[in-house]
């Protein structure tokens, strides 16, 4: 299990070359709250963006993230949703199935070989953060993604 900001920034390897052929700048999330992919960019000058679907990636690691062929590079056509990009997900309000407020959506924890998200890292503002720190809600289901708020059932220990 791993979080977002863990994931961003981090190089891509082709594990028959070693080439590097991007680096992560976001998720594609499907609107049923599944991550779908990771969202690459590559190129020095002219920096184009892709999409390596999750079942494509052979590896997560610490610093790097490794594909078999950079043949599975795919163009972007419009993703559901992603965490910081277009359809950002990032500060939304994530509400209970009850009708609780939570908080502030500030990052996803997921499971990388499956791209379920199974938590969320909530944040009530700078000031709450300093004094409270950050919250992490974990989930029993997929969420409900909306236009005003993503409903989580909330799993309960």
């Amino acid at each position: 299990m791993r979080t977002f900001s863990l994931l961003k920034g981090l190089p891509v390897y082709e594990l028959k070359s070693g080439e590097k052929i991007g680096d992560i700048y976001d998720l594609n999330i499907s609107s049923s709250g599944i991550v779908k992919g990771i969202l690459i960019k590559n190129g020095d000058f002219f920096r184009k963006s892709y999409m390596i679907r999750i079942e494509n990636i052979t590896d997560f690691g610490l610093d790097g993230v490794m594909v078999q062929d950079k043949k599975v590079l795919e163009p972007i056509n419009s993703p559901d949703y992603t965490l910081e990009h277009k359809q950002s997900l990032t500060g939304k309000m994530i509400m209970s199935n009850k009708g609780d407020k939570l908080g502030l959506l500030e990052d996803v924890y997921f499971l990388e070989e499956m791209g379920t998200i199974v938590g969320y890292e909530l944040t009530d503002g700078f000031f709450s953060d300093i004094t409270e720190g950050k919250r992490v809600v974990k989930t029993a289901d997929p969420p409900a993604i909306g236009k005003d708020a993503i409903i989580v059932n909330v799993k309960t220990t």
